[in-house]
């Protein structure tokens, strides 16, 4: 079948809406266009020029990036600059390039929890709170005849879910009054005419981010001109993400065992560890890219062990002095993991809806190496 790179982006976006992406981050597309057809697709943990060249030599046209190619605003493309080059090189190719990246990082199946799961970790739970979801309670009045198909359609655009239960709603039979003015079509009853009709009053709870998609859907599967609806915010607690997971290793090992094991995971040779205690561990938390921040955190949860990058001087000193030991695989080490999982995420997509369309990972060779 025909894939746009648009259906790409939804599958993607299924795993890690764009709606956690924080502020300062630019994740979605970067460059290029929705409609494009899609040959094949590269995936990188960066856009450099060594990317580009993989992704010709495989004959991809689309390129999905956990790193943005644009973080931060640009005033001009100067072809002799790096960045200008690259730019200029993506769209004589017409490549098309889209980022998933603190999106994937607070995702709840994110990069995080595919680490968690690589390392088996058991009881994985998430490791604080970075945000909340926001929900909204959707009431919408339906005619008889038309109660399931728009019940259906809502839930099917993602509305309806409590916990570990889908298609949840609520209903109350009642009567509704509407007069049809001039230039109107009701679906019921006559211009100028009031008119009484059993309606439904249907309730749903609607997570913010697919709001626009259930208001469509909605709207799509209701008989009327005009759809009377309610959105009504909510102060309950939705789902809770966050950068980092914890849980437990199978078995106590040594902090040496558990190093060996991350560079066997991550397909490493070198790792940092820092700790002052010579005993086994068993409770562990990790923080893809840069989790210093979350060291507190980790020690107020309990964890022997914190798994992140870039950990400066300071901060390691903090954690030692806490009694928490850190592993650090260096910040492509961690990240690259990001490149097998949309990797595999792309393909499961591809096999469910018939794309016939290659999809390749491109992992470069690490920024530092020891001399």
């Amino acid at each position: 079948m025909r894939v746009k790179a648009e259906m790409v982006f939804n599958r993607l976006e299924d795993l890690a809406p764009l709606s956690l992406a924080e502020s300062w981050d630019n994740s979605g597309l970067q460059l290029g266009s929705r409609d494009q057809t899609v040959n094949a697709i590269l995936v990188t943990l960066d856009v450099d020029e060594r990317a580009v060249d993989i992704a010709l030599e495989v004959g991809a046209n689309l390129i999905i990036s956990h790193h943005p190619l644009f973080f931060h605003g640009i005033k001009s493309i100067d072809y002799d600059s790096i960045q200008g080059r690259l730019i200029r090189r993506l769209v004589n190719r017409d490549l098309t390039v889209y980022a998933a990246h603190t999106n994937l990082d607070l995702a709840p199946g994110g990069l995080s929890q595919f680490l968690a799961l690589k390392l088996g970790l058991i009881n994985i739970r998430p490791l604080g709170v970075v945000k909340s979801q926001q929900l909204l309670k959707l009431v919408v009045f339906v005619p008889e005849s038309h109660l399931e198909e728009v019940r259906q359609a809502i839930n099917d655009a993602g509305a309806g879910f409590i916990g570990n239960y889908r298609d949840c709603s609520f209903r109350t039979l009642g009567v509704g009054t509407f007069r049809p003015l001039a230039g109107s079509q009701p679906f019921l009853g006559s211009t100028g005419v009031l008119e009484e009709a059993a309606e439904y009053r249907l309730e749903v709870i609607v997570p913010g981010e697919l709001l626009d998609r259930v208001i469509r859907s909605m709207i799509e599967a209701h008989p009327y001109e005009e759809v009377a609806y309610d959105l009504i915010p909510l102060n309950n607690t939705g789902k809770t993400y966050s950068y980092g997971r914890q849980g437990d290793l199978p078995r106590e090992m040594a902090l040496e065992e558990l190093a060996e094991n991350i560079k066997t995971i991550l397909g490493i040779e070198h790792v940092a560890v820092s700790s002052r205690t010579t005993g086994k561990v068993k409770k562990i938390c990790l923080v893809p890219g840069s989790g210093a921040s979350m060291i507190k955190m980790a020690r107020r949860e309990g964890c022997q062990v914190l798994i992140t990058s870039d950990v400066k001087y300071h901060e390691a000193c903090e954690a030692l002095d806490s009694g928490l030991a850190l592993i650090d695989p260096g910040h492509d080490g961690m990240e690259s993991a990001a490149v097998d999982m949309l990797v595999s995420h792309l393909k499961e997509a591809g096999r469910n809806e018939g794309w016939n369309v290659q999809i390749h990972g491109f992992k470069e060779e690490p920024i530092w190496r020891k001399v």
